[in-house]
């Protein structure tokens, strides 16, 4: 039986006086009605209402147990209001998963910008280059570069995934710049620790060597390889969102644009629901519009 309708309709009788007026209340018929509170009785094992042809009282069972379906009802109605008051405007905790360097470079400022515009928004953000499990790891979403894993998921392109080749000018005056792939083999070139014979960068096609052959200096974060690149410790290729600003400078310098990796493209991606919270939607929103 649903004992929820079934402590609807005994409290409306209640309240209504009547199975009449309870019917009309709740918009059922009255034989529904009367069905709800002999069912709701049978699950008790108690009568709850004295019937005559003429009128109807609470038994003592049934006085005790409308002050608690009452409270009851009350409840659900205030849990009813509070999933509303989430859907009305954004708030609750929005938790991220983000690529390591996209995600301090761009995701972490766009997400303070967003909490600013909507302090009832709680964000936890984590960075890592793994793909993580939206459903079982409890993420409202995911920034992903490349490949997108799980095909249920919604998945919204934001922007390119673009590397790039630079040096400081300190560098590049005393070794001179490379023009193609293979003068790097005279150069000293920086690489993630995590970059071996398989997944080392193509520059140039498939058949042109990977970036680096032979580092000379690694390093397992992206931005202490930039710190080496900025002290002249040679060449550096990692996200061009990492060292924008000091390309924008000049204290690092690009070469080989030509031969740079095809860019990828960086993906929102998040569960189905047929009615996502406002905090997501707003969120996803925010992304599409700045982070390009």
């Amino acid at each position: 039986m649903d004992k929820l309708r079934g402590m609807e309709a005994f409290v409306a009788v209640v309240e209504g006086g009547s199975f009449t007026e309870a019917a009309q209340r709740l918009e059922v018929s009255a034989v529904m009605i009367g069905k709800y509170v002999r069912q709701l009785e049978e699950h008790l094992g108690a009568r709850l209402l004295q019937r005559t042809t003429r009128r109807q009282s609470l038994t003592d069972a049934g006085r005790v147990f409308y002050e608690d379906a009452k409270r009851a009802l009350e409840q659900v109605r205030m849990a009813e209001t509070s999933i509303e008051r989430l859907r009305a405007s954004p708030s609750g905790t929005l938790r991220v998963s983000a690529p390591t360097t996209f995600g301090a470079c761009i995701v972490a400022p766009l997400a303070a910008t967003f909490q600013r515009m909507h302090p009832r928004v709680r964000v936890e953000l984590e960075l890592s280059n793994r793909n993580v499990d939206l459903i079982d790891e409890g993420f409202d979403l995911a920034i992903r570069i490349g490949e997108l894993g799980d095909a249920d998921l919604i998945a919204k392109p934001l922007t390119l995934y673009r590397m790039v080749i630079c040096a400081s000018p300190g560098y590049l005056a005393q070794y001179g710049r490379p023009e193609t792939p293979q003068d790097l083999s005279a150069h000293h070139c920086l690489a993630h620790s995590v970059w071996n014979s398989r997944n080392g960068w193509k520059l140039g096609g498939e058949d042109a060597p990977p970036f680096p052959a032979e580092p000379a200096f690694t390093c397992n974060d992206g931005n202490g390889l930039r710190m080496a690149a900025l002290a002249g410790a040679g060449l550096l290729l990692q996200p061009e969102v990492l060292v924008a600003s000091d390309l924008a400078s000049g204290t690092l310098e690009q070469v080989l644009q030509a031969y740079l990796p095809k860019p990828h493209t960086i993906h929102i991606v998040y569960r189905h629901d047929r009615r996502p919270l406002p905090k997501l939607t707003r969120f996803v929103a925010h992304l599409l519009e700045h982070a390009a």
